[in-house]
């Protein structure tokens, strides 16, 4: 029962640390403290919490390094765009639209997982990691050279141009090759960003702490001791893998929904992005689901309240991140983390013991 409480304990702390931030930021709103700039970051900002998250599912549950998960995100950003472009007209409630979307979303990314991670996930280390680069090269590329477009006649398909697309006069160019889609409904807002960033640490946290947690984990730890008692390796790694890709998916759904134009640029999904997602990962720590969201949340306003100081700001956001990474992962640091927690927790026991 300790133990459950424990648990329980730490993912409520988890919850309300969002649900405050979220409180505070709406104070700076209401009051006007928040600049028009920061105002926007705060949806790609929820996005990029939600991708942390789910990363580290990934790279710290189940122990695998994945380097796909812009790829994931893009599928799930071009389907439910795709999708909310196409329904405008037919779905006029933009609730509901947008949680058809969402579930789309999140459908087409968790497909992608499961076909990917089938084949790929036989492998280990810098190979996965490379195979699953090249999945999100692939998937960015593709939506590059795709044009789809829409007429009394249905929806017509190329790879080539415009033109090769044989539409009536009347004909909508839905997916325009590298201009991408433009015009799908701007749905997505910090409130409900927030409310799927809770859905998403729901998920994991419940995850995690079942028992298929605990056979991901067993797995993470040893593979020949888990397989050699009974766990399915592969059905559980591949749940993880999905799972993940799933809610990289949501990410992308809310990433696609506050943009005017949605376009498949190395800046938005290319392997750049992957790189960034795992280094909210390894900064907030390897396994630490908070860890993963403060990090998020630092390495993605940092630089943004630093740009008045445009000479050093780079600089200053440089020592911010080897900071970071000593202090989660120096030897010492981990020492003296560990000695404080002995010493917090003895005083309240004692201050228990005199209650």
């Amino acid at each position: 029962m300790k133990k459950m409480n424990k648990v329980t304990r730490n993912n409520l702390i988890t919850y309300v640390m969002v649900i405050v931030l979220y409180i505070i930021v709406q104070a700076l709103i209401m009051s006007g403290s928040l600049s028009s700039l920061m105002q926007g970051l705060l949806v790609p900002l929820c996005a990029y919490v939600i991708l942390a998250v789910s990363l580290n599912l990934t790279v710290g549950i189940l122990g695998e390094l994945s380097l796909g998960h812009a790829g994931f995100m893009c599928v799930g950003a071009f389907f439910s765009a795709f999708f909310s472009k196409c329904t405008a007209a037919a779905i006029p409630a933009a609730g509901l639209r947008y949680f058809i979307a969402l579930l789309i979303g999140a459908a087409a990314a968790g497909i992608c997982g499961i076909l990917i991670g089938i084949p790929v996930l036989r492998l280990k280390g810098d190979y996965l990691a490379i195979v699953t680069l090249a999945f999100g090269e692939i998937i960015k590329n593709i939506m590059n050279i795709l044009f789809i477009g829409k007429d009394a006649n249905g929806f017509h398909f190329s790879t080539k141009d415009v033109m090769a697309l044989n539409m009536e006069p009347d004909g909508v160019v839905i997916i325009n090759g590298p201009q991408g889609i433009t015009g799908t409904p701007k749905d997505s807002t910090f409130t409900v960003g927030v409310l799927l960033i809770l859905l998403t640490l729901f998920i994991v946290l419940n995850l995690i702490h079942s028992r298929s947690g605990r056979a991901i984990m067993a797995i993470r730890d040893n593979r020949i001791a888990a397989e050699s008692i009974g766990i399915n390796v592969t059905k559980y790694k591949l749940m993880a893998f999905s799972i993940s890709a799933a809610l990289a998916g949501v990410a992308g759904v809310i990433y696609a929904h506050n943009l005017a134009t949605l376009t498949a640029q190395p800046k938005n999904f290319g392997y750049n992005m992957s790189i960034m997602i795992l280094v909210f990962v390894v900064l907030g720590g390897i396994g630490n689901i908070r860890g993963s969201i403060i990090a998020a949340i630092v390495l993605t306003l940092l630089p943004e309240l630093l740009r008045s100081l445009s000479d050093y700001r780079m600089l200053i956001y440089a020592v911010v991140l080897i900071a970071m990474m000593l202090f989660n992962w120096s030897p010492k640091a981990i020492e003296w983390r560990e000695k404080y927690a002995e010493k917090f927790h003895a005083k309240k026991k004692a201050k228990a013991e005199e209650v």
